[in-house]
Formats: structure tokens, sequence, C-alpha cells
């Protein structure tokens, strides 16, 4: 029976616990795990959270290193006695070149989009947000610039009109772990095959801010509906009503002809409809969060806000 690879695997969030679990499953010889260092939070800072790798790699008694400096010789030391033939990147950190180059076999990222396109901390998002009609996920060996090195395997899914980024998340998550295992198994059996990207389709997806998170009325509304599925259910497209901030999570398109109505400007019949006009029609509010309450619904929020929407109405 051939040996299987001595594997490091690096990742955080809950997207990346999936592939590093098939590998486990499979086999694998996983001797480190390497994942983001544990924060303070919940109410009042005071719950110590650890990564979703983390606790994962704690119940199988996997080997853990939480560096919060990737570059130093402490840290170096520490992987290279790991003696991995290979490393696999999912949703980690941007590494320094002495670490990724050091397995043998080299590192394997998996990235959520079809590369060339969407490269960047946020493909999901961005993909949503641009009205694109299928994503996917890429595996491909780290190199010096971000997410350009050659391609292995892909897998496409098709974006679907009720998607949003929190759907779409969840399908790749759970898509990502075989196309990763398949990527591994060919390498293992020396038969892989590297793609070079085409740099002439290249597009971003660069890191979202909340400040760049809020929603633009002027655009139309289709537009602005991809942009509030691009962000939910994180970290959400907001706008102002009056004095209150909310964030959107639903909406959907009605398409009356906008002609005299001011572009931001409200309807409603007080009880389940509110919309935006927009620059070719209005978009209407399905679930919403005013700042430090719930998600709720818009029968919910206009129940609770009568008086602002009545006084928005007159104006």
């Amino acid at each position: 029976m051939l040996k299987k690879l001595k594997v490091i695997f690096m990742g955080t969030p809950e997207f990346a616990v999936p592939t590093l679990d098939i590998l486990y499953r499979y086999g694998y010889d996983i001797v480190g795990v390497i994942t983001s260092v544990d924060k303070m939070g919940g109410r009042g800072r005071k719950t110590l959270l650890e990564s979703a790798v983390k606790r994962y790699a704690v119940s199988k008694n996997l080997t853990i290193l939480q560096p919060k400096n990737l570059k130093a010789p402490s840290f170096i030391e520490s992987v290279r006695e790991l003696k991995a033939d290979i490393q696999v990147v999912v949703a980690f950190r941007m590494l320094p070149e002495v670490i990724w180059s050091m397995p043998p076999l080299g590192t394997i990222n998996l990235h959520g989009s079809l590369l060339p396109k969407y490269r960047g901390a946020a493909p999901i998002n961005w993909a949503i947000i641009n009205g694109e009609k299928e994503t996917g996920l890429s595996t491909f060996k780290l190199k010096h610039e971000i997410d350009t090195g050659n391609i292995i395997f892909q897998n496409k899914i098709p974006i679907l009109n009720e998607d949003t980024a929190g759907s779409i998340h969840d399908k790749l998550m759970y898509m990502g772990p075989e196309l990763m295992l398949r990527t591994i198994q060919s390498i293992e059996a020396g038969q892989v095959s590297f793609i070079e990207q085409d740099e002439s389709t290249v597009t971003k997806a660069p890191k979202i801010f909340s400040d760049t998170c809020e929603i633009d009325f002027n655009q139309s509304s289709e537009k602005v509906i991809n942009f509030i599925r691009g962000l939910s259910p994180y970290p959400g497209a907001w706008f102002t009503l009056g004095e209150k901030v909310i964030k959107v999570y639903k909406a959907k398109t009605d398409f009356v002809q906008n002609g005299l109505q001011k572009i931001g400007s409200i309807k409603s019949n007080l009880k389940n409809e509110l919309g935006i006009y927009t620059s070719d029609g209005i978009v209407l509010l399905k679930e919403v969060q005013l700042t430090g309450k719930r998600r709720m619904s818009i029968n919910d929020f206009l129940n609770g806000n009568k008086d602002l929407i009545k006084s928005l109405l007159e104006n």
C-alpha cells in the first residue's frame, strides 16, 4: 500500500473545514494545521473565539500552529520540522515565499472563483454583484503574485436568480472537498497537468469594507438587487432611511415606470410594502435589519416604524 502524503493544512473559517475533513477521512497524514490566532469576541469581548478550523483540528487531536507573524523564524522552523510533502490552503492569509515554496510538491490553494476571474479576497461577493450567471472553484499551485498560479482543476455552478453570497458560499464549501481530493490524488499519482492563467481575462475581487456597502439607488433595479444579493448575509448592503441605517438582506424588483418619482424616495402602504425608487423602477424590500436590532420581515419593520414612514411619505 502506498504511503499517504504528509500534508500541512492552512485555513481559518467554516468554509475550509469540509476540505480538511475529507483529507483526514481519506487517510492523508495531516502533520500540521495552521490557522488564525484566537481572538476575544462576543458580548463585551469577553469570550475567547477559536477558528472553525482549529475546533475541528482539536477534535481530531491534530498538531495546531497559530502564528501571529508568518515570517517569524520560529514559525518557519516549526513548519520545516513537520516535513510535509505538500501544503493545502483554503481561505487563509497571504503566505511568504519561504513558506509556500517549502514542501517538495508545493502548496495548493482552493479559490472561490473560476480563475483568472475574480482574483482577490471576495470572489463570491463580486461575482454576484457583477451579475455573473456562473461561478465555481479552482485549485492552483501557489506562486509569487496572489491567485496567479497555474490552474489544476475547476468546477462550475450556475448562479441562480435567488442565490446570495451566503447560498453560493455554502454550495462551494461542500463542492470544494471533492475538487481538492481529486487534485491531491492527481498530484500523488504524478498525473497532474498545470494550465497557465489567461492574463487577458483577469478580473479583480478586492476586499469589501462596510463603507463601500452603501446602496446606490441611482443605479438600475437589477444592479441594486445584485448588490444586495452579493452582500447578503455578510457584510450586508445598507442605506439610510430618515436618520436610521438599514441593512437589506432580501429584496425584489418591481418594474414600475419611474418618470416623476425622485430616485431614493419611498413607496409604501404602511402594512406590507416598502419600496425604494431606482433609476428605472422600484426595489421592494423584503428582509431588513436596523442597527442593534434583529433581522426582520418588512411587515415587522413597518409595524414598528409607521411614524417614520408616514413622515417620509408626506415629504
